[in-house]
C-alpha cells in the first residue's frame, strides 16, 4: 500500500542505493532524494526539507532552528544508529517523531573493529601500506591477538557483539559502561573494570559509546598518557569522543603505539598530518556501511515512516 505523504531523503548513501530507493518509492511514490549528494548544514538542510511531512536523515542536524523552519514535518526517520545529530528536546517541542531502531548495524561495526584489532596486532595494515608506498620488505608480523587484553569502553549493542566475536580468539576482555550490567558480564565471562584500570591494563582499547555531553572528548591527552606505550586505540564510534589533536600528539610522541579510526571530528577530514602518520590507520566512516547493514538501516527508516503514516 502506498501513501501520498511528501517524503524527502537527505542522506546521500540512502539516496543513491537502488534497492532502498525502490522500496521507499513503492511505499511513498512522491519521495524526493538528495540526487546531487549535497552535504547539508542547518540552513541548507531546512531548505531541502521544506514542506515535507517526513524525512530520512543520516548525519544532518535535526535541531530547533531546522524544525522551526519546517512546520509541516511530522517524522524524521534515522538512517543509521547514532542520535548525536538529533536534538530530542527540540523534536519533542515541535511534536516531530524520531523514527529510530538501535543496534541494526551492530555486527557490521563489530566486524570492522575486529578487523582493526587483527590488522593492528599482526601489523597487517601497516605492512600493506609500507609495501605499496615504499616497497618495504620488512618482516614485522606483530603479535598474536590471542591471549591479549582488550578493553571495551561502552557495552551496548556493538560492544556486546564485539565481545562475542572475541571470545573464540581467547582474549581477556575488560569492560566498562555507565549502565550497571554485572550479571551480563558474569554470564559472558567479561571482566568489569574502571576506565582508569582499562587504560592502564589493556593492550588494545576500543570505544563504543554514543556521542553526547558525557562522552565528548572522553579520550584526551590525559587518557592517552595513562595507556601503555605499546597499546593500540580504536574508534569506530564517533569522532567527537576523541580530542583529535591529543590523539595526534600521542601518536607522534609515542605515548601509544598506534591507532585505527573510522571517524573524525569533522568529516570528510582535512587533517592530512593526522591521516598520514605512519602509526595510524584510518577509513572514511565505513564501519557501519556493509551491504547488509545499509539495507537493514534503510529498511528500518522506511518501516518507521510506514508505521507513522499508516496511523
Amino acid at each position: 500500500m502506498s501513501h501520498n505523504a511528501k517524503i524527502k531523503v537527505s542522506s546521500k548513501s540512502f539516496s543513491k542505493h537502488p534497492v532502498l530507493r525502490e522500496e521507499l518509492l513503492t511505499a511513498f511514490p512522491n519521495a524526493e532524494f538528495n540526487e546531487d549528494g549535497v552535504v547539508f548544514d542547518a540552513e541548507t538542510f531546512a531548505a531541502f526539507v521544506g514542506d515535507a511531512a517526513g524525512v530520512v536523515v543520516g548525519l544532518e542536524p535535526v535541531n530547533d532552528s531546522v524544525l522551526t523552519q519546517c512546520p509541516d514535518l511530522q517524522i524524521a526517520a534515522k538512517y543509521g544508529v547514532g542520535l548525536d545529530n538529533i536534538d530530542q528536546a527540540a523534536a519533542d517541542k515541535h511534536t516531530v517523531k524520531i523514527g529510530w531502531t538501535g543496534g541494526v548495524n551492530r555486527r557490521c561495526v563489530a566486524e570492522m573493529t575486529l578487523c582493526f584489532m587483527l590488522g593492528l596486532s599482526r601489523h597487517v595494515l601497516f605492512s600493506v601500506r609500507n609495501l605499496v608506498a615504499n616497497n618495504d620488505w620488512i618482516k614485522n608480523g606483530g603479535f598474536d591477538l590471542s591471549g591479549r587484553t582488550v578493553g571495551i569502553i561502552g557495552v551496548g549493542f556493538i560492544g556486546k557483539d564485539l565481545a562475542d566475536l572475541l571470545k573464540p580468539i581467547g582474549c581477556k576482555i575488560l569492560v566498562n559502561d555507565i549502565i550497571g550490567q554485572s550479571d551480563y558480564y558474569q554470564i559472558h565471562g567479561l571482566i568489569e573494570r574502571t576506565k582508569e584500570e582499562i587504560y592502564a591494563e589493556a593492550d588494545i582499547i576500543t570505544v563504543h559509546t554514543p556521542l553526547d555531553e558525557t562522552t565528548r572528548g572522553l579520550f584526551n591527552a590525559d587518557v592517552f598518557s595513562q595507556m601503555k606505550d605499546s597499546a593500540y586505540f580504536i574508534n569506530c564510534a564517533r569522532g567527537g569522543i576523541v580530542v583529535q589533536d591529543d590523539l595526534k600528539q600521542a601518536l607522534i610522541s609515542g605515548a601509544i603505539a598506534g591507532a585505527a579510526i573510522d571517524v573524525f571530528e569533522n568529516e570528510p577530514s582535512d587533517d592530512r598530518e593526522l591521516i598520514e602518520l605512519p602509526n595510524l590507520v584510518s577509513t572514511p566512516h565505513t564501519g557501519g556501511s556493509s551491504n547488509e547493514a545499509m539495507l537493514a538501516m534503510g529498511r528500518s527508516a522506511i518501516h518507521h515512516l510506514i508505521g507513522h503514516f499508516a496511523g
